[in-house]
Order: structure tokens, then sequence, then C-alpha cells
């Protein structure tokens, strides 16, 4: 009997990949993840060893990133105007070349600090596109709507396998054969996710026949998300732990090699275990079959994140470092996946790709905002100090989204009720509902 129940809790982990469609892109995803991963940690060693600058490195992320501050919501409003797959397979594409460039350039010797920036531009151009049309695109792979969280948390699952498996090969490949031959290697990976595109058996896409120009697409998308207190807050949660959170991961190499005193397989390990973690929190959210009680592990999440930030701001010791690069990663995935779930189960399908882009460029466009300002700063107080700035802004910052959950609950609640997106919600809601009406209303 015990047998069968883990059985079922397994089954039931990985639900979403019963759908043909999703298990393709999950796996073509996988594959090209750990490339992307093996990537970021060879460049970041690259320009570290380049230049020995903690702004430099900072740069690097903020040319990288900041174009999805610009261009994401446009990118949304491309994302529900056309066909997302065919978005996705000019997206992929176009970073193959952008990584087989960079690969070339390194291998011959020939890179320098500019190569690297400009190139960082043009795959964060990409990028921008390509994050939103594949947030958006996910719900048309999964076959129940009611599997649509599990989706999520497998994304995020996913994407935190790469970043345990991509780091800690590429600290052993740099030491071994240098940082050109992880960026080869992430170029020949994006050949899998293409593949997996190309298989997708979809329903034809349909053009609307009436469609606003894009900047009242903006606009409309800009007034349901901003003007909804429940949405806008889910995406201002994302944009705080992206401005104050997200670069420590700019100044994991000054930790690796000047504080642990270690190489690049130190930074390896380093984003190993925080990418540990993170799965560990994407399984978490994986074994939900809810999103009632996110609000809460949110709170506790997103003030976790905070204080083992600033643990390991004053830790020299590289075991230590590791075990809190676990609570790292686990606070700052469970915290952004659950938002994710939050927005995916609030908003409306014709809508979906105009709020993921705000989700994104939140997620993605304030972090090189935060990465540009830590670097200046680290560069005048100290790496530790200014990453211990950063976790308890990271940790003050969530402090009124908990004094708030209350009101934010009873907005959401009739539209769990209206939809029915999962069923114990929604009677889980009438239940509540009925014993808190007047008794003349029961």
């Amino acid at each position: 009997m015990a047998e069968a129940v883990d059985s079922g809790k397994l089954g039931g982990m990985f639900r979403a990949l019963r759908s043909r469609n999703y298990r393709l892109f999950f796996m073509g995803q996988g594959i090209s993840l750990i490339g992307t991963w093996m990537q970021q940690i060879a460049i970041s060693w690259l320009v570290y060893r380049l230049t020995d600058s903690v702004f430099l490195l900072g740069a690097v992320t903020f040319a990288n990133q900041i174009p999805s501050f610009l261009l994401g919501p446009f990118a949304g409003v491309l994302a529900d105007k056309f066909n997302r797959h065919h978005v996705l397979l000019v997206t992929q594409f176009l970073s193959m070349l952008q990584a087989g460039t960079l690969a070339i350039l390194v291998l011959t010797g020939t890179v320098q600090v500019w190569h690297v920036l400009t190139l960082m531009v043009v795959l964060g151009t990409i990028n921008a596109f390509d994050v939103a049309t594949r947030q958006a695109f996910v719900v048309q792979l999964v076959g129940k709507r009611e599997d649509i969280s599990n989706a999520i948390a497998l994304n995020s699952s996913m994407f935190n396998m790469a970043r345990l498996v991509g780091p800690s090969i590429a600290g052993l490949l740099i030491a071994w054969v240098g940082e050109g031959v992880c960026i080869l290697i992430n170029a020949v990976s994006y050949i899998a996710v293409l593949a997996s595109l190309l298989s997708l058996r979809l329903e034809p896409f349909v053009k609307e026949v009436r469609q606003d120009n894009v900047w009242n697409s903006l606009r409309n998308g800009f007034s349901y998300a901003f003007g909804f207190p429940p949405i806008r807050t889910l995406i201002l949660i994302v944009g705080l732990i992206s401005l104050f959170g997200m670069p420590f991961s700019v100044m994991l190499p000054v930790f690796a090699r000047d504080i642990l005193q270690g190489g690049a397989n130190t930074l390896g390990y380093l984003m190993g275990a925080s990418g540990l973690g993170a799965l560990s929190g994407a399984l978490f959210l994986a074994q939900r079959k809810s999103v009632i009680g996110l609000g809460k592990v949110i709170v506790f999440t997103m003030s976790l994140f905070g204080t083992a930030l600033m643990a390991f701001s004053f830790s020299t010791i590289l075991w230590l470092s590791l075990v809190l690069m676990l609570f790292t990663g686990f606070g700052m995935i469970v915290t952004m996946a659950s938002c994710n779930t939050l927005l995916q189960t609030l908003v409306d399908d014709d809508k979906r790709g105009r709020v993921m882009s705000l989700y994104a460029t939140a997620f993605m466009g304030m972090a090189p905002l935060g990465s540009m300002l830590a670097g200046a700063v680290a560069e005048q107080v100290g790496v530790a100090y200014t990453l211990l700035g950063c976790g308890l802004l990271c940790a003050v910052s969530v402090i009124p989204f908990a004094w708030n959950l209350k009101r934010l609950r009873l907005m959401v609640q009739p539209i769990y009720e209206r939809l029915g997106i999962v069923p114990e919600i929604a009677s889980g809601l009438r239940a509540a509902s009925k014993l808190t009406a007047p008794p003349g209303k029961r």
C-alpha cells in the first residue's frame, strides 16, 4: 500500500509529462539549458580572467539582460499576435548563431571584452522575445488545464537541473580545455531544442480577424496587469528580487577566486549548490496539487533567500558557503516559480503573452540594473558588504506583500471560483464563502 501511494505521488509530480508535446519540449529544452549554463559560467570566468573587474562582470550581465527591460513589453504583444511556435523556432536558431560566433572568437584567441559585450546585447535582444513567447507557449503544450501549474514547476526543475549539471561540467572543462569549448557545446545543444520544436503536433494557428495596433495592445496589456493589484504585486515581487537578489550570481566569481581562494571549479561548485537548492525547490512545487497557500510560501521563501544571502556574505569557508547556496537557490526559485504559477492561473488567455512579457521584463530586465549597481558599489565597499545589503533589501521587500496578503486573497477568490482552474480550489473557496456568509445567505 505504501509503495502504491509513493508511486502515485511520483506520478503526480510529473503529470504534465503525459502530454506528448510538453514531453518533447521538456527534453529539448533540458539539453539546451545545460549548454546555456555552461556558456554563462564560461563567459563570467572569461571576463574576470581578462579584466579582473567586478564592474565589467556586472556590465556583461547588464548587456545581456537590459534588452529584456526595453523590449520585453513589445515581445509580449508579438507573442499574443503571432504564431508562438514559429517565433520560438526563429529565436532558438538565432541563439545558436550567436553562441557559435562567440565560440569561434574564443577558440581562435581573438576575443576581446567588447566582442563579449556586443554579443551579449545580441543574445539579450533575442531572449527578450524568446522568454515572453516561451512562457506563454507552455500553456499550449499541456493537455489538461489543471496540469499547467505542474508544467511550470517542471520547467523550473528542468532549468535548475541544468543549472546543477551545466556549471559543474563547465568548471571542469574550463580548467582542462578553456572557456571556448563550453560555449561551442552550447551552440551545438540548440540542435536538440530545434528538433523538439519541429516534432510538435499543434493545432493550426488562427490569427485574430480584428487586432489592435501595437501601441493599443501594449497599453491594454499594461492596464490589465497593473490595474489588478494581485497581478501587479506578483510582478513587483519578481522585479524586486531580480533587482536586489539576482546580482549575487554576478559576484560569485569574486567569492570563488578571491574570498574562497579557489578556481573555476570552485565557481562551478557554488553555482551547482545553488542549482541543487533550486532544483529541490522546483520539485517541492511540482508535488503540490493546488495553488492554495502559495502566498505564504512566497513570504517564507523570499525571507529565506534574503537571509541566506546575508549569511553567505560573511562566509570564508567553502562547505558553509555551499550550504548557504543551497538555501539561496531554494528560496529564489520557489519565490519566482510561485509568482509565475499564480500569474498563469490568473490571466486571461488573450492577454497571457503581454502579462508574461511583463513577468519576463521584471525577472530579466531588472537584473541588469541591479548587476550594474551592485558592481559599482562593490568596487567601492567590497563584494561582501554589497551582498549583505542585497540580502537585507530582499528580506525587507517582502514585508508589504505579507501585510496585504489577506486582502489580495479576497481579490483572486472570484477568479478561481469563475474559472475553476483547479477543481479543489473552486470547491474549497465556495465552502469557505458559505462559512463566512451571513446566516440568511447560506
